[in-house]
C-alpha cells in the first residue's frame, strides 16, 4: 500500500516505528482488499483535527481520528468495483484521505495503557476500514468493525505485546 505521510503538527515525533506499525497496519487491511491502494494521512495536533472537523462534519471539537472517504461504499468494497468509478494513481485505487490528532492519540494510548505505536496504528487502521466502506454507527456494524480492527493489528503482531514500546 503507498502511503502519502504528512505532519503538520511539532508536538509528537512520529518515529520510524510509527510509521512502520502503521505501514504494516494499512497493508494488512489492504491484502483483505485484493487490490493494490493508496491514501493519504496527515498527523495533526488537536487544534488542526478540530479545525477539520469544524469544516467537514459541522462539529465543532478536536477527535482522534477523521476520513474522508473518496466513495460512498458498502463494507466488503471488492463486491462493488465494478459499480463505481474508482480513482486510481499509478495503478492502485484511491481509497481517500485520514487525519490523526497524535495529540489525541497521545492522550488515549496513556489512558488506555498502551504504547503510542499501537495508537497510532489502531486510528490509522480505524479510519482505514471506514475508507474500506465499515462503519459503526450502530452496535452490529461497530462489532463488525471491532472485530475486523483487532484480528488486522493481531496479523501484524501490533497488539497488547507492543505496550510500553
Amino acid at each position: 500500500m503507498t502511503i502519502t505521510f504528512s505532519d503538520e503538527q511539532n508536538q509528537i515525533e512520529v518515529t520510524d516505528k510509527i510509521s512502520a506499525a502503521i505501514r504494516a497496519a494499512l497493508e494488512a487491511a489492504q491484502a483483505e482488499l485484493g487490490v493494490p491502494a493508496c491514501l493519504n494521512l496527515l498527523f495533526t495536533d488537536n487544534e488542526g483535527i478540530r479545525e477539520l472537523n469544524r469544516e467537514f462534519r459541522n462539529i465543532d471539537r478536536a477527535t482522534d481520528v477523521l476520513s474522508f472517504p473518496a466513495y460512498e461504499l458498502p463494507a466488503l468494497l471488492t463486491e462493488c468495483f465494478d459499480e463505481i468509478e474508482a480513482e486510481y494513481v499509478e495503478g492502485e485505487l484511491f481509497l481517500g484521505d485520514i487525519a490523526i490528532s497524535m495529540e489525541r492519540a497521545q492522550a488515549q494510548a496513556a489512558e488506555y495503557g498502551h504504547s503510542l505505536i499501537r495508537e497510532a496504528a489502531f486510528l490509522a487502521l480505524h479510519g482505514t476500514l471506514h475508507l474500506m466502506g465499515y462503519d459503526h454507527m450502530t452496535s452490529g456494524e461497530e462489532a463488525v468493525m471491532t472485530k475486523k480492527q483487532e484480528a488486522l493489528l493481531q496479523s501484524v503482531n501490533i497488539g497488547r505485546e507492543m505496550d510500553g514500546i
